[in-house]
């Protein structure tokens, strides 16, 4: 069925009432504007995915016809200079259909275009150009750039319209194309790998970084993509600051204005934390939708959550109680801390969402927003945290989500006890049912797995780790996967800029830049695996010090 005025009228309106959606990108941030290529695949990603779920909307070529292009300043990337009988934008889109079907010459399109006169008219073609002013258009008239697009453009429809079960002339390549003539090789030698990963490290950054904003006027003379390389440059030496980062900064930039420390400082203390976590969330949803047009990439898994400690705080906290606590570790230190929830298992590490930790916050209060997040981003099965989540109010939460979790359990007296018995037994393993009180006579049932330590060094109860999960004992082998959190933190520790400063957005936003660096990482290497070897594997083939140096160069370091 043709759409209608209301039909697409009810597309833009659900587009405008996403939360985590900005439309049309070039206008809502200062890195795009009205020639910025990337800027279309946005618009074109954004429009499609609401397009094809209308119930009216089951016909591609109908949404070659509606994309909207009339903001885009094709002019800059048009190389012929004089006028010509057919405009950029008729063009683009004519060319994009030929992407669609897969067809490798100029001579099956204009056959498709001749026995569709209807079709001509909807692209306002007026009269069926030849294959040979078709051919000089694509190779001669375009720019590489805007031919790649019209190629990402068609992939992402084909992609968002057969995730619709809307009909589609061919199977859409599920990794990023090929970009360049080199073919992969089985095994990718050291430049192989670092030539793959520049190519998609600049496509993922235009995509990632245009989430995150700064509160400044209009006028400004330094780009914002300037503060953000400064951040990243920041990540790539350890314990450096922005007074002596920004110094070092002018000299190894490409840019005629970069920020001075304390601007830099400046800038990101006005940003309230919860924008900083908005901008965080937008960028992550960026990344997901690119690793989700990879068959390697599944918007399911299961997710850990953690809480991790900045360095140990020795200055005065006065004034700062509730943001500068205490230590996990029971002594006299103070740090601040931070939360997270990641992906883990066999999936890509993202850090899905992070956020501070003041004093007063409940357990259940932290993980309740976490997963708030990440099941906005993926779809969760199995929740895993360490055993400061122990809480009986905490594990009734996921489970009237409908999750499954698997927590340790902080050892009591009845547990010890337990202990105690399976070790003069000589039992190794144990499960039990309990029923945890909430109060008010409600109880939350849950599991209690006694598994003994291979190879303790003690001799007495404390051989055995004691679990709760509300799925049972097969869900405990995956408790194993919550190292690669700790892992991930440092990683994150070792992308972030040093500071003495006690402003906690400044703080926060430190960690939370270091944690979308560490996810641009992890997303970058299963991009560049996929693509040299077809598969993904979970150690990575790209370090995270090429990647940041990529980064580095992206946003405006030579």
């Amino acid at each position: 069925m043709a759409p209608t005025c209301e039909s697409r009228r009810s597309v833009f309106r659900r587009i405008a009432h996403q939360q985590h959606v900005e439309w049309p990108t070039y206008d809502s941030t200062p890195l795009y504007d009205r020639t910025s290529l990337a800027g279309v695949e946005s618009d074109v990603r954004v429009v499609s995915s609401v397009w094809f779920t209308h119930p009216d909307h089951d016909s591609l070529e109908q949404f070659v016809c509606s994309i909207p292009l009339a903001y885009f300043r094709f002019e800059a990337h048009d190389c012929y200079g004089s006028s010509t009988h057919y405009e950029m934008d008729t063009l683009f889109r004519v060319f994009v259909l030929k992407e669609l079907h897969g067809w490798k010459h100029e001579t099956s399109l204009v056959e498709y275009l001749d026995s569709h006169p209807a079709l001509c008219g909807r692209l306002e073609l007026g009269t069926v150009p030849d294959q040979s002013t078709l051919w000089r258009s694509w190779n001669e008239r375009f720019t590489r750039d805007l031919r790649e697009t019209v190629q990402k453009a068609a992939r992402t429809i084909l992609i968002k319209a057969q995730n619709a079960d809307v009909a589609v002339p061919r199977e859409p390549e599920r990794n990023l194309p090929h970009r360049g003539h080199d073919a992969a090789e089985s095994n990718p030698d050291d430049q192989a790998i670092l030539d793959k990963a520049g190519t998609i490290t600049k496509h993922v950054s235009r995509v990632v970084f245009p989430a995150f904003s700064l509160n400044r006027g209009e006028g400004c003379e330094i780009p914002e993509n300037a503060y953000w390389g400064l951040q990243t440059y920041l990540g790539l030496r350890e314990n450096l600051a922005a007074n002596e980062g920004a110094r070092s900064f002018i000299h190894e930039s490409t840019r005629e204005r970069t920020p001075l420390g304390h601007g830099h400082r400046d800038q990101i203390r006005d940003l309230p934390i919860e924008q900083i976590r908005e901008m965080y969330r937008q960028a992550i949803r960026q990344l997901i939708n690119e690793l989700a047009e990879t068959e390697e990439f599944f918007r399911a898994g299961i997710v850990a959550i953690d809480i991790t400690e900045d360095d140990p705080f020795t200055g005065d906290r006065t004034d700062h109680e509730d943001e500068i606590i205490g230590t996990k570790e029971k002594n006299d230190e103070y740090a601040y801390q931070w939360a997270t929830v990641q992906l883990v298992g066999n999936a890509v590490p993202l850090v899905l969402d992070a956020r501070p930790v003041r004093r007063g916050e409940s357990r259940k209060e932290i993980v309740e927003d976490l997963l708030d997040s990440a099941e906005e981003l993926v779809h969760v099965d199995n929740v895993l945290m360490d055993r400061e989540f122990d809480s009986q109010h905490v594990l009734e939460m996921i489970s009237q989500r409908g999750l499954s979790y698997v927590v340790p359990k902080r050892m009591q007296t009845s547990e010890k006890a337990q202990a105690k018995r399976l070790l003069k037994r000589g039992k190794d393993r144990y499960e039990t049912d309990r029923k945890l009180h909430l109060g008010d006579n409600e109880w939350h049932s849950t599991t209690l797995i006694y598994r003994r330590k291979e190879n303790s060094e003690h001799d007495d109860h404390r051989q055995y780790s004691v679990f709760m999960t509300n799925r049972g004992s097969g869900l405990l082998t995956e408790y194993g996967y919550r190292w690669e959190i700790e892992s991930g933190y440092k990683s994150i520790k070792r992308f972030m800029a040093a500071t003495t400063s006690k402003n906690f957005g400044l703080r926060f936003f430190y960690f939370a830049f270091a944690c979308l660096l560490y996810s641009i990482w992890r997303a970058v290497d299963l991009l560049v695996q996929v693509e040299l070897n077809g598969e993904y594997e979970h150690s990575p083939i790209v370090t995270a010090d090429n990647t940041l140096t990529l980064v580095k160069k992206e946003t405006g370091i030579g």
